[in-house]
């Protein structure tokens, strides 16, 4: 977990106990008198797939000053199957009872996504298509989401809007043409000092072979059918790299890689994954 990652991950790991906890704090662990109490604790998978967000845990734990001892028994990107021990707790009870939700949601919500993304990857196995996340991200969670796409073998698109440039059909109406919004792109890296790539989105044959004689540095073939794709990637001939989008499913995907793109990114890796079903027990006894 990188800087950037924990920074997020505290801050979401504090909001999300702070919804729980509320002015009272659990009341029904405070109930049983779980207070001194020591006892030991098991997360468990209740499916196959692939981990992420374990490095999360004792960030929680940290969060509510606890002393709970965390023993991972894998690491992020590993495939695990159902039934199998992902983490290991031992401290006070009433602290383990506390995390427990704001817990498996993270590593729930992480591993939903890791897996996705890699049912994706392993759908265009043996092409050169690579799955790319977009940043169609929860509010907050977006470098842990796009961790999660990594360690489901994906790769990242852009961070955010401050990374790469991205001419879509808005800006390419606002700009008054392909041409025109590239040349304002460059302008602006030449007065801001700084170099960055350019992405343009097509949405035509006709848009690609315009962005083709600009030299940008990707173009994006936004929602085109099979053939519109085999035509462009024929048009461009490995001149410039070519990333389909939209209209991407598990069921399509291959078949889009098969056209010969170079990129997909697939929104629903981080909007429309399933969260991952884990358990914690606490050990009889």
């Amino acid at each position: 977990m990188d800087e950037q990652q924990r920074t997020a991950a505290q801050q979401l790991v504090d909001m999300a106990l702070n919804e729980d906890l509320g002015d009272r704090g659990d009341i029904t662990t405070l109930a049983l008198g779980a207070d001194d109490a020591r006892t030991r604790a098991v997360i468990i998978a209740k499916q196959a797939g692939v981990l992420c967000g374990v490095d999360v845990a004792p960030l929680v734990f940290e969060n509510i000053n606890s002393d709970v001892h965390v023993t991972s028994l894998h690491t992020d990107g590993d495939s695990i199957s159902d039934a199998e021990r992902i983490l290991e707790l031992s401290g006070a009870a009433r602290d383990i009872l506390i995390a427990e939700r704001t817990l498996l949601n993270f590593i729930g919500r992480l591993s939903g996504i890791a897996t996705m993304t890699r049912q994706f990857v392993d759908a265009v196995a043996g092409t050169k298509a690579k799955i790319l996340d977009t940043r169609k991200t929860t509010p907050g969670w977006r470098f842990l989401e796009k961790q999660a796409v990594r360690c489901g073998g994906g790769e990242n698109h852009r961070i955010g809007l401050y990374d790469m440039f991205l001419i879509k059909e808005n800006h390419i109406a606002q700009a008054g043409g392909v041409t025109a919004a590239v040349a304002a792109c460059r302008s602006y890296m030449a007065k801001q000092r700084f170099n960055s790539q350019i992405e343009v989105e097509a949405g035509t044959v006709a848009q690609v072979a315009e962005a083709l004689h600009l030299s940008v540095d990707r173009i994006m073939l936004d929602n085109m059918s099979l053939q519109q794709m085999r035509e462009c990637v024929t048009l461009v001939d490995g001149r410039v790299l070519l990333e389909a989008s939209g209209n991407v499913s598990l069921s399509r995907v291959r078949r889009i890689a098969m056209t010969g793109v170079d990129f997909i990114s697939v929104g629903a890796l981080t909007h429309s994954a399933t969260v991952f079903d884990f358990s914690l027990l606490i050990a009889p006894g």
